[in-house]
């Protein structure tokens, strides 16, 4: 994850539940690669192309750990006891910026591999929110070591609030050692309302979790698709501004509490 100090102002325009923006600084980059196809011919008397293989020199610690035989083999790949520690501790977050991340996967800490099992720990910053983002390969427990924080999440189709029968935004204000759990796959976001810091520790039942920021990833597909889902609401226009503006996670925002812990006015 990439944190920014900027806080959504076109996007989140278009939600009720939306401030004015913090100015920030521009990010978009594409991370498309063109590809080419070669085919070729053979004929009945040609022999079959050897099947390429890696040597065992040249393959990562990871991917020899997710080879090895047995489980107990892998033990021998690592051979320090150090091998099986890992420091979480997120680094000092920059003036400026929303927060910052540590994660535990099997690329980072590869003793995770086979443990189907992974970490993060998050430092949040006053007024910043870790923004509208899915895990896709597991679910989370999120549990708040410091501080509070505003979580929301909404797990899928067909799920409704029984007062509204409208789509169900589950929530709820975290104080210290409280916990709550995002689903695999649902939409969910954290903001800080506070003055002093949120840390928060993630637990996820995979050593590969991943993430995907919601909004980031809306905006980089097809203009014309954007347009016709959001209607009237956008032109164009619109579309390309709000791509140069994206935040990718953790950004600042929130009148209020701007005004609050920073004497600034957005």
């Amino acid at each position: 994850m990439i944190f920014t100090a900027a806080f959504l102002s076109a996007v989140l325009a278009f939600s009720d539940q939306a401030a004015a923006a913090v100015p920030h600084q521009a990010r978009y980059a594409s991370s498309n690669s063109a590809h080419s196809m070669h085919a070729s011919a053979t004929t009945s008397t040609a022999s079959p192309s050897p099947t390429a293989t890696t040597p065992a020199n040249q393959l990562s610690l990871v991917q020899q750990l997710m080879l090895a035989p047995l489980a107990a083999d892998r033990f021998a790949l690592l051979p320090d006891n150090k091998d099986f520690v890992i420091n979480l501790e997120p680094e000092p977050v920059p003036a400026g910026k929303g927060g910052n991340l540590v994660a535990a996967n099997r690329k980072t800490f590869p003793a995770l591999v086979g443990a189907g099992a992974g970490m993060a720990v998050g430092v949040i910053k006053p007024c910043g929110i870790n923004t509208f983002h899915v895990h896709p390969r597991s679910a989370e427990l999120q549990i708040l070591i410091k501080g509070s924080l505003v979580v929301e999440m909404t797990p899928e189709n067909g799920v409704l609030d029984p007062a509204t029968g409208k789509r169900r935004v589950i929530r709820n204000t975290l104080s210290e050692f409280d916990m709550t759990p995002f689903y695999q796959g649902s939409v969910h976001h954290q903001f800080n309302p506070n003055c002093t810091d949120a840390v928060f520790v993630a637990s996820f039942a995979s050593e590969d979790f991943g993430t995907g920021q919601v909004v980031d990833e809306v905006f980089s597909m097809d203009k014309n698709a954007i347009i016709d889902t959001f209607g009237a609401t956008l032109s164009g226009d619109d579309v390309e501004r709000i791509k140069a503006g994206l935040p990718e996670s953790i950004v600042q925002g929130v009148e209020v509490c701007m005004q609050k812990c920073y004497n600034h006015r957005v």
